[in-house]
């Protein structure tokens, strides 16, 4: 494992809705949290329909000793992940992780291009306000969504940044060009981003295309977000044809661990490639929802994240898992 988890209890101190469709959950640790990297996020433990599983949520602002704030969408096609936290009342205990990064960012930069699509305004909120007050720092932050109703913590941004904060709402014909962005860009400047799939996807094209170095496009992503929607499939085993059902609330990996046939993996968020594996035959299509993989390579469908990744009708895959070579 890249980081070594430290699981911990906590209760829920508040929520309150920052949008019709956003949720802030604020939530007590019972013993402080140690100092974390702004756009760090926690892995929570809950049950889904009597499973337990894990979902991961970025931080919200800037870190407090006492307090972590973390703010959840209402998903109608998640995998039941943004339900059940919605259902959270004040008093309820959770089991969550250390706060960790994935992000990896230079600070010692001078230029630094910041951008949210929707929900992925989260982290970005707590990267915002540590560079916002550093001196000789040029920092603007892109926002994008569909509508102002619907963008979290949007006000407070504009009170902390001012003339830096660029909102591009689509409804209002505002639409985020990453192109120009990105060639209007200074030689050294280092873009942050976190967003849809969408919008990650075109972020790496338009940063290649403009011939700048890709370890300056840092970005996390959302592990359930993708292209098609979020939907039961099937999955076909190399060699015994045993064909397993991945149900919409559950991951494919999950699937194929909670069969036995066990699946190494690490991030859960489709950014590592530790669980790829590879797929044989495809009836239907597949929904590649990693950035590990490059646009090419998943156009070839020769390997599946099944952490993230998820599919329409029926996959064969090979896991490498051989019970007769235990």
């Amino acid at each position: 494992m890249r980081f070594a988890e430290h699981w911990t209890g906590c209760r829920v101190a508040a929520t309150r809705d920052v949008t019709p469709g956003i949720r802030e959950i604020t939530l007590r640790p019972d013993a402080p949290v140690a100092s974390y990297p702004p756009g760090s996020h926690i892995n929570v433990s809950l049950l889904i329909d009597g499973q337990p599983q894990t979902r991961s949520y970025s931080l919200v602002g800037e870190r407090q000793p006492d307090s972590l704030r973390i703010a959840v969408r209402l998903a109608p096609d998640s995998r039941g992940g943004s339900r059940a936290m919605w259902a959270l009342q004040p008093g309820a205990r959770l089991e969550i992780s250390s706060p960790s990064s994935l992000f990896d960012i230079d600070w010692t930069r001078n230029h630094y291009c910041l951008i949210a699509g929707g929900i992925g305004i989260t982290p970005i909120t707590g990267i915002a306000a540590v560079l916002r007050p550093r001196a000789g720092i040029d920092m603007q932050l892109h926002y994008a969504m569909t509508s102002r109703k619907d963008a979290a913590y949007l006000d407070e941004l504009s009170g902390l940044l001012g003339e830096r904060l660029h909102v591009h709402a689509s409804d209002e014909g505002h639409r985020l060009d990453l192109a120009a962005t990105f060639d209007a860009l200074p030689a050294d400047a280092i873009a942050i981003l976190c967003g849809p799939m969408r919008m990650l996807e075109a972020a790496r094209r338009a940063w290649n295309n403009a011939g700048r170095a890709p370890a300056d496009l840092r970005y996390e992503t959302f592990g359930s977000s993708g292209l098609l929607p979020t939907a039961e499939f099937r999955v076909r085993l190399k060699g015994s044809g045993e064909e397993i059902v991945v149900p919409a609330n559950r991951s494919m990996l999950a699937a194929l661990n909670d069969a036995g046939f066990e699946v190494m993996s690490d991030c859960e968020r489709g950014e590592c490639g530790v669980c790829a594996i590879d797929v044989l035959a495809v009836d239907g299509e597949i929904d590649h929802r990693d950035v590990f993989f490059s646009d090419h390579q998943k156009q070839g469908n020769g390997k599946i994240c099944p952490c993230v990744s998820r599919a329409v009708g029926t996959v064969t895959v090979d896991t490498l898992y051989r019970p007769d070579a235990m």
